[in-house]
């Protein structure tokens, strides 16, 4: 029982994390999941079991709030589902480690792009409201659902810090368009998990309690959100983004680095973090009438209505 309620606990605040940041959930929930002794393939099977539920009542949280771009969603979802079932059915076998690091070093170096452009400057307008292409989403939608089958999360990892620096789009609206598509990833991905691995492996009580804590927090999650100035929201992923990837490449092969060594990391990434977000928040209130989230959904709206229809 104890068990069980600690999984609550960790879907409720692993879908927190993802619904308000766009990133987190498969991470933290197949880390502990391995943490206990279970199998990769089995751990990762029974988090995307559960996100089919907690995407779903987190998309539909996104969706009241006004926080999705429908065109971002199908453009990406689709995509990201193909990419899923192929890692979970044909691919997943095969080893992520040496790749890790190198996705790692892209994506710490878009998160300390996010962190700097958001704080210093706030969000960029300059092609806020232009569309996202398919040709861009589509090869990133397959390369994040791959990862997301793989190792177990990664869909937001990859795809948020990626959406986020092309400027295109409000975080708001990048985190509930990332989180609504994952849905159909989840879907993927489980039923490449059923064809691969069989349901032998998968404890469904845990597949229940890690769906029932993050359906709870996805309307918190989607609230929040709405609510975040851009300015505040984009210092926010940025630091989740750098302290992610950091901690991957500081336990690769490549570095190997010692706990000590990792502690005084995280300590020194925790306290720039938290200055950044300081520093945002007083920008903020120094000029509310640029920076609130109304602010820029009227920029976004002007932006939208002047581009035409594309397609490509």
């Amino acid at each position: 029982m104890r068990a069980l309620i600690l999984l609550g606990l960790v879907g409720f605040a692993a879908q927190l994390v993802d619904g308000s940041l766009g990133m987190a959930y498969g991470v933290t929930s197949t880390t502990l999941l391995l943490a206990i002794g279970t199998n990769a393939a089995a751990a990762s099977a029974t988090v995307h079991l559960a996100e089919i539920g907690t995407t779903l009542a987190s998309g539909i949280s996104h969706w009241r709030f006004g926080n999705i771009d429908w065109k971002v969603v199908a453009r990406i979802g689709v995509p990201g589902a193909v990419g899923a079932f192929a890692g979970a059915t044909f691919l997943s076998s095969l080893s992520t480690e040496v790749a890790a690091p190198v996705m790692s070093i892209i994506l710490l170096s878009l998160g300390a792009y996010i962190l700097v452009r958001f704080t210093a400057f706030g969000l960029p307008r300059g092609n806020l409201g232009k569309p996202l292409r398919r040709r861009f989403l589509a090869p990133l939608g397959v390369v994040a659902g791959f990862v997301d089958a793989t190792g177990g999360g990664g869909w937001g990892p990859v795809g948020t810090p990626a959406i986020l620096a092309s400027g295109r789009l409000a975080p708001r609206k990048v985190i509930g368009s990332i989180d609504a598509s994952e849905f159909l990833v989840a879907i993927a991905a489980s039923i490449g998990f059923f064809v691969g691995i069989g349901s032998e492996n998968i404890n469904f009580a845990w597949v229940a309690v890690l769906l029932l804590g993050g359906v709870i927090a996805a309307p918190i999650a989607a609230w929040l959100v709405r609510h975040i100035p851009p300015r505040i929201l984009g210092s926010a992923v940025g630091g989740v983004i750098i302290l992610t990837n950091v901690r991957t490449l500081l336990r690769s092969d490549w570095i190997d680095a010692s706990g000590g060594v990792q502690t005084v990391a995280y300590i020194v990434i925790a306290v720039i973090w938290a200055a950044a977000i300081a520093y945002s928040v007083r920008e903020y209130r120094r000029d509310k009438a640029n920076e609130s989230v109304e602010a820029v959904e009227a920029v976004e709206s002007r932006t939208t209505d002047k581009e035409p229809t594309a397609s490509a």
